[in-house]
């Protein structure tokens, strides 16, 4: 990559940056009072399926921050329609899938549809936002056991009681519903990246309930497919998961440029355990509410940890809380930028 390309895209392969990157998870949603305005008339699915207003969104948070990255705003379930799945997504709760998938003839009847026109809009998004961004724009998918989890759970979950219950009793059934999807994510990142993404986050938010040898067992084949076809894509790819400390080395198998990690492990045992990785993270989401002078202390120390070998985008380490006040934002991501600017190796 040349010195013009974008701070972000070359954090992301380990190059020098003039000062260490910034973007946030779920930075477009509810601590935007302009985003609060919209889902007054309309549905988060309304949205996802309408380019004109999931491009508005995606845009609203960079007209307050000087942010890094744009990402596509969607929802993990979004692609699998293209699958046959009715669901919704239910205010304060949720996704919820109408008939959750739970034996062989649940999985057999998630056929592919083969042009995936079910999925226009998020494409047609994708072009929208090339247009009107400097920024590079990420795409994103949820990896096959988180958006399985959902599909056999019937909507979010505490224990994963079904989910885990089809690994155990069926694990033949699972690993069919695992490939199906692994099939779609890879159908549905080339879709994105044919229409303009410029890297790729692959979310296995509930990846960190497996034990590691269920993680091998049942996600690493699948994930790797996905994270694969984004390599031969030529484009970048973040593999983040939430919870998943004890399962690094397993992820950093499946593959990723770039680990993202949540608050919970330090940023300098990955970097030393895994030095060929760029890392994404890994402030705690709940730092923004804090008093000013706390969160510069915490955003200092996430700095301090990253070290200052190329290779940092800053983030939360989750998805950004609707109560967050818009200046603990705007300190963030000045701070970074700031504290960093003087260190053209990161």
């Amino acid at each position: 990559m040349n010195a013009d390309t974008p701070r972000f895209l070359r954090a992301c392969r380990r190059e020098p940056v003039d000062r260490t990157p910034v973007w946030i998870m779920r930075q477009a949603g509810r601590y935007l009072p302009e985003y609060r305005e919209i889902r007054r008339e309309h549905t988060l699915l309304e949205i996802c399926h309408t380019p004109e207003l999931a491009c508005e969104v995606a845009l609203q948070p960079l007209r307050r921050f000087d942010l890094d990255a744009a990402i596509l705003f969607s929802d993990l379930l979004v692609p699998a329609a293209a699958l046959g799945v009715d669901f919704d997504i239910v205010e304060n709760r949720g996704p919820v899938v109408k008939r959750p998938v739970r034996d062989q003839a649940g999985v057999a009847a998630l056929t592919l549809s083969s042009d995936l026109k079910e999925l226009d809009a998020v494409f047609e998004t994708v072009r929208l936002l090339r247009r009107a961004i400097a920024v590079p724009l990420i795409g994103f998918a949820g990896a096959p056991f988180t958006v399985g989890s959902y599909l056999v759970e019937g909507g979010a979950s505490r224990d994963f009681r079904e989910c885990r219950l089809l690994m155990y009793r069926e694990p033949g059934v699972f690993d069919d519903l695992m490939e199906r999807l692994a099939d779609l994510m890879c159908a549905f990142i080339e879709r994105q990246a044919a229409a303009g993404v410029q890297a790729v986050q692959i979310f296995d938010s509930w990846a960190g309930i497996l034990s590691p040898a269920e993680y091998r067992r049942h996600a690493l084949r699948p994930t790797r497919r996905v994270l694969e076809t984004v390599k031969t894509l030529g484009i970048p790819s973040i593999h983040f998961g939430t919870g998943t400390a004890g399962l690094l080395d397993l992820m950093a198998e499946a593959g990723g440029d770039v680990l993202g990690v949540d608050w919970r492990v330090r940023l300098g045992i990955v970097r030393q355990a895994f030095p060929e990785r760029a890392i994404q993270g890994n402030l705690d989401p709940m730092a923004l509410l804090a008093p000013p002078e706390m969160l510069d202390r915490m955003i200092d120390e996430v700095l301090a940890d990253a070290g200052p070998s190329p290779g940092h985008i800053f983030n939360l380490g989750h998805g950004i809380l609707p109560d967050t006040p818009i200046d603990g934002v705007h300190r963030m991501v000045r701070r970074v930028h700031e504290r960093t600017q003087a260190a053209p190796s990161r």
